[in-house]
């Protein structure tokens, strides 16, 4: 396999940026608009939108601290060589490939796709430890774990 394990790192942080960044787009978005001008007389159609966008802050910011949490996880992760499944290890199972860091949507990394798992994911508890050519089981099916770096 053989992997700049440092370039699928750089991409991972990258992508999750991005979408920590959209979401505190999002995030300033609600906040601005769950404002009511005390100045001026308040209608209730108003406070109940004000209360609307404040709950919607609200879940926006537990997302904002997901987000923190996963790109603090993807700095500090050792990412160097595995031998077997650990995190920080990429990891080729069923044809796919996949990075045990924090959990992410597919990817594509210098034209070959990913998806990240975290190691607190089912599918992590059952492939910790495998090597390469072992066979794990995992939702009463057998996986076979390809390839470890």
């Amino acid at each position: 396999m053989n992997w700049n394990k440092e370039h699928i790192q750089e991409t991972m942080l990258s992508l999750e940026t991005e979408a920590f960044n959209s979401a505190r787009e999002n995030y300033l978005d609600y906040v601005a608009t769950a404002r009511v001008d005390r100045t001026e007389p308040i209608e209730n159609d108003e406070l109940a939108q004000a209360e609307v966008a404040s709950d919607f802050a609200e879940a926006l910011d537990d997302t904002l601290d997901d987000y923190n949490e996963k790109l603090e996880k993807l700095r500090t992760i050792d990412f160097g060589a595995k031998s077997a499944v650990h995190e920080g290890a990429v990891v080729k199972m069923s044809g796919r490939y996949f990075v045990i860091a924090v959990s992410t949507g597919k990817f594509t990394c210098r034209g070959r796709e990913f998806m990240g798992i975290s190691t607190m994911a089912p599918i992590f508890e059952a492939i910790e430890g495998a090597r390469a050519g072992d066979t794990v089981q995992f939702n009463g099916r057998d996986i076979l774990v390809e390839e470890v770096e």
